[in-house]
């Protein structure tokens, strides 16, 4: 079998194997491709992005040629270690994608969500519908990856402008793992509440985005003022959080559980009863 056939016949038993199946989800994120010659001389259209199987080394042998720890500094961001960074280092673009696009994403999100599940299940409840589980959106509730995929995966610098046309589009799928939190929070008469740095001029394409998506029912949904896209009143994402939170406990409110892509979704008092984070590479915000 020529070269070119086997490595995608890799990717596709890769993906099975990682346990991704063909969701709406995946379906919406479209491989970038480039033609590769066989040994047969027939031309395969293969992956550019392959599942990340980190037992047969992609990950690390990725990192090695280029010189860079990738995966020692997506663990890095992941523990609030390497912070302030704008961009992926450009040598970390394939890693990120791999990660991001391969099973390894979704299984380390399924570890956090089924905490968190296995969390809100064993606690007592008040029942008196002032019970709420603060959820961020973006990387969070909805996943952009469609919009990552093809810019860079976060090795490009951050463009707001074509950002916020993708938002207008109201199409990013939502993350299956925190749905499925969503969804048993509701279950268990935990209200959700979305507390989000999109701003108010947003609100009606996220409302439809995120019905489309599945979820309905939330308490509340907490955006920035609409100044906040022309530049003004800028302050940090952990400061206007934790100042909405302080609202809704202020309101009489207890939040049961806070979780989100960024630190700065869950740092800074009342952060609520209990904390969950979900790995993302791909940005930072402060």
């Amino acid at each position: 079998m020529a070269t070119a056939a086997r490595l995608l016949l890799l990717f596709l038993t890769a993906a099975a194997a990682g346990g991704c199946s063909a969701s709406a989800w995946e379906m919406n994120i479209r491989l970038p491709t480039e033609m590769l010659s066989g040994g047969d001389g027939e031309g395969v259209v293969a992956p550019l992005i392959h599942a990340l199987r980190p037992l047969l080394g992609s990950g690390g042998l990725l990192a090695a040629r280029a010189g860079v720890a990738c995966d020692s500094w997506r663990l890095g961001v992941e523990a609030h270690n390497v912070i302030g960074w704008k961009t992926v280092p450009a040598r970390c673009e394939g890693y990120v994608g791999h990660y991001m696009l391969g099973g390894h994403y979704r299984r380390d999100s399924a570890v956090v969500v089924d905490e968190a599940i296995a969390y809100a299940e064993s606690l007592k409840l008040a029942g008196n519908g002032k019970e709420i589980w603060v959820f961020d959106i973006d990387e969070t509730s909805l996943s952009n990856l469609p919009y990552y995929a093809k810019h860079g995966f976060g090795a490009t610098p951050y463009n707001d402008t074509s950002f916020r046309e993708y938002v207008a589009e109201g199409s990013a799928p939502a993350l299956p793992e925190t749905r499925r939190l969503y969804r048993r929070l509701l279950q268990l008469d935990i209200k959700p509440v979305f507390l989000t740095g999109r701003t108010e001029d947003q609100r009606a394409i996220t409302v439809t985005n995120l019905r489309r998506q599945g979820y309905s029912g939330w308490e509340k949904l907490l955006l920035k003022p609409a100044v906040h896209a022309a530049g003004e009143l800028q302050g940090s994402a952990v400061a206007y959080k934790s100042g909405e939170r302080q609202k809704l406990k202020d309101a009489g409110f207890t939040i049961i559980g806070n979780i989100g892509d960024q630190w700065s979704d869950i740092l800074g008092a009342p952060e609520g009863a209990r904390t969950f984070k979900l790995p993302d590479p791909m940005y930072y915000i402060g």
